[in-house]
């Protein structure tokens, strides 16, 4: 048996011993040797009977055939090695007949022959979803298991409703907005790897299709890639099977699953009746796990504020908003989860719509992880919110008090009535327009044109200097304007031009 197990039961075998389940398959398949041909107890000799119906399945035995073989039990060729406590605590493996050593050919004929059978493993835990409340398990956790003959498996579930579950989803028939009906209590369908380390999150087989009933059953679609050339995947949900059950307590209910097996992963699928929860609720059941004591953010604020002698920038205070982060609106219900080390807050009324749509439970601010578990409602801020409502940013001091940011005052340019060098607006205004009327007429007008002669004598000129020309805007706009009136004139031309 030991010599047909793949790198996966080997290291499972091994691990069950308690041995270095690390190195390549003939290192492991040694060690795995050296522990049989070594006498091991009675446990380990169960666990490779176990792995190895788990690679090559058998079919399943009627209920006359369990009651011949546990009459015949005390007659098992492994009875004279095991103890008889043993014997009573093999179970499953202690009914079914010594398995004959067979080759490659005839295992492979077997496994044609008879169904494969889908190993239960209660050890697989499925994590818990928020927004759904668990209310049975219709399919255990099960593995699916992979043949290795051929690129595409394909497995069978079946299971069957009670009159009491039957009543549980009917009654829960619910009309959204849009006139859609949907049932709130629902089956849900869930895949996940086989790993019995820690709770499982959703996560789907490749090339996977459903098949309920004879319906193909929609998945999520593919997210998109994030680098080039990786597969696509789907986003790790849970699937909602109830428009495609029968709600019957005498008729069962079939699934079909295909997928594409891996090397050294499995896969497991389990299904469950559960109830939908919305945001509300959550945030309700949020609220009643009670305030946090605002001393805990105080201690925070301490903390943060403590002079640091290693440091030669000592930070006195500490600022921060009231604003949520993801809605940028004022805070009403300040949460975040107990696992962030910042002092800013988030809605938690909006983060729950949010994860409601689309959840990854992701903290706004610091990006980290922030299960609904972990949230907790600020007691800090809740005060701080209601004495404090004309402003949107706070500041802490050292011993964990704070006072309020009062928002700057843009400042706004009032257009009021001015005078430069007692000429009005209106009168810069009028001139400007007699000005540019009076130097097109004067240029279309003007019939003779002054010469200045460079050729004359410079001595000639200093008894008497020559005439200047005239400025035709000076004479021409405003003759009675002074200097003064005249420069400013210029400079509102200057920048009306530019």
């Amino acid at each position: 048996m030991v010599m047909s197990f793949r790198v996966s039961e080997l290291q499972v075998l091994l691990g069950f011993a308690g041995r270095n389940k690390s190195g390549r398959k003939h290192e492991l398949l040694s060690k795995a040797l050296h522990l049989v041909k070594s006498g091991c107890n009675p446990t380990i000799l169960m666990k490779i009977k176990e792995l190895y119906r788990r690679r090559f399945p058998r079919k399943v035995l009627s209920t006359t055939d369990l009651t011949m073989l546990h009459m015949q039990a005390g007659a098992l060729p492994n009875a004279n090695s095991l103890s008889q406590g043993a014997v009573c605590h093999m179970g499953y493996d202690a009914v079914l007949p010594p398995i004959p050593m067979l080759g490659p050919k005839h295992e492979t004929d077997i496994q044609h022959l008879s169904p494969p059978i889908h190993p239960v493993h209660p050890d697989v835990k499925m994590k818990r979803l928020p927004f759904y409340d668990v209310y049975d398990e219709l399919i255990k956790p099960t593995t699916l298991a992979s043949t290795n003959t051929q690129r595409f498996e394909e497995a069978h579930f079946s299971f069957a409703l009670t009159p009491q579950q039957v009543h549980q989803i009917l009654s829960s028939r619910d009309i959204l907005p849009g006139a859609k009906c949907d049932y709130t209590v629902q089956v849900q369908l869930r895949f996940c790897l086989c790993e019995t380390s820690c709770p499982q999150e959703d996560y789907f087989p490749p090339n996977l299709f459903v098949k309920v009933n004879g319906k193909l059953c929609p998945l999520p679609g593919y997210l998109p890639p994030t680098k080039n050339g990786v597969e696509p995947k789907r986003p790790s949900r849970p699937i909602n099977i109830s428009p495609l059950i029968r709600l019957s307590s005498t008729v069962p209910n079939n699934i079909v699953v295909n997928w594409s097996s891996e090397f050294g992963r499995n896969y497991s699928l389990s299904v469950y009746l559960v109830k939908q929860l919305t945001s509300v609720t959550l945030l309700q059941k949020l609220r009643a796990k009670g305030i946090r004591n605002p001393d805990h953010s105080r201690a925070l604020i301490k903390e943060k504020l403590t002079a640091d002698p290693d440091s030669e920038i000592a930070t006195t205070s500490l600022r921060v908003s009231l604003m949520c982060p993801l809605g940028k609106m004022r805070l009403t219900v300040p949460c975040r989860a107990i696992t962030c080390t910042h002092l800013q807050c988030f809605d938690a009324a909006l983060y729950l719509q949010m994860n409601e749509k689309k959840p990854t439970w992701t903290c706004p601010v610091c990006d980290k992880k922030a299960p609904y578990d972990m949230l907790i409602i600020d007691g800090l801020f809740m005060d701080i919110l209601n004495s404090c409502t004309d402003c949107d940013e706070i500041q802490f001091m050292e011993d964990g008090s704070w006072c309020p940011m009062k928002p700057k005052k843009e400042k706004q340019d009032m257009l009021q009535p001015t005078s430069y060098g007692g000429i009005d607006d209106r009168l810069l205004a009028g001139m400007i327009y007699n000005l540019s009327s009076d130097l097109k007429h004067n240029s279309e007008t003007k019939k003779k044109v002054e010469v200045i002669d460079l050729t004359l004598d410079s001595s000639s000129d200093e008894d008497e200097p020559a005439p200047k020309r005239p400025c035709p805007i000076t004479s021409a706009a405003i003759p009675s304007v002074g200097s003064k009136g005249y420069k400013l004139l210029s400079i509102k031309m200057y920048h009306s031009v530019e």
